[in-house]
């Protein structure tokens, strides 16, 4: 059911989806649940059941937890957003889409990009790792194109790209070069399956996984 939209009647603002309509409560809040400021990015959530929810997963109830126990007294949607002053929600992309670097707001497709922007590169992905330091340090994972090999200096081609389209704050900490990334069937980069891994974590529901 829509959730958030922008009513007849109401003025349109461009960039945002609307307020929540009658009935459902949206916020943008913390990890701890925390309402944040207006202008703010955080993460949506819905504080109270609405009308048509599902009440489980079929077969994975402890799945289906998680959303309201990730955040205390919410359900995760698993978004960021920004809320403005008068409640309109900005949606700015899916919470493993943005690595939070040293205070810096970085998407995940805009390294993509300016990796694949090399001419020796085919396809990149790229996860935040825990830092004590920065909070989060970026891993990119890259396929060359035929013909292209991996060396040391091809690692540092790729880092100074990055530096040159995104600034010092975006470029990745590590570089491994890999045959392949995993895809869901339609060829979207599953890259919370690569963050699993390399965190040594459960990756979760694996059924969209592309073999």
């Amino acid at each position: 059911m829509q959730m958030i939209t922008t009513l007849i009647g109401e003025p349109m603002r461009p960039g945002f989806a609307g307020r929540p309509i009658p009935g459902v409560a949206v916020d943008v809040v913390n990890k701890a649940g925390e309402s944040v400021p207006p202008g703010t990015g955080g993460l949506l959530v819905v504080r109270e059941p609405w009308p048509a929810m599902l009440r489980t997963v079929y077969g994975d109830d402890a799945r289906y937890r998680q959303y309201w126990e990730t955040v205390p007294g919410c359900y995760l949607a698993g978004d960021l957003a920004i809320k403005d002053k008068d409640g309109y929600i900005m949606v700015i992309g899916r919470a493993d889409d943005l690595i939070i670097v040293s205070g810096h707001n970085i998407g995940t497709a805009e390294v993509e990009s300016a990796l694949v922007s090399h001419h020796a590169v085919a396809e990149a992905a790229v996860i935040g790792k825990p830092d004590t330091v920065k909070g989060n340090q970026i891993k990119a994972f890259v396929i060359l194109k035929l013909g292209e090999s991996p060396s040391e200096r091809l690692k540092n081609d790729l880092v100074y790209q990055v530096r040159l389209m995104l600034g010092p704050f975006a470029v990745p900490s590590e570089i491994e070069f890999v045959d392949a990334l995993p895809k869901t069937r339609s060829g979207k980069i599953m890259r919370r399956v690569l963050k699993a891994r390399e965190l040594g974590i459960d990756p979760g529901d694996l059924s969209t996984l592309e073999e």
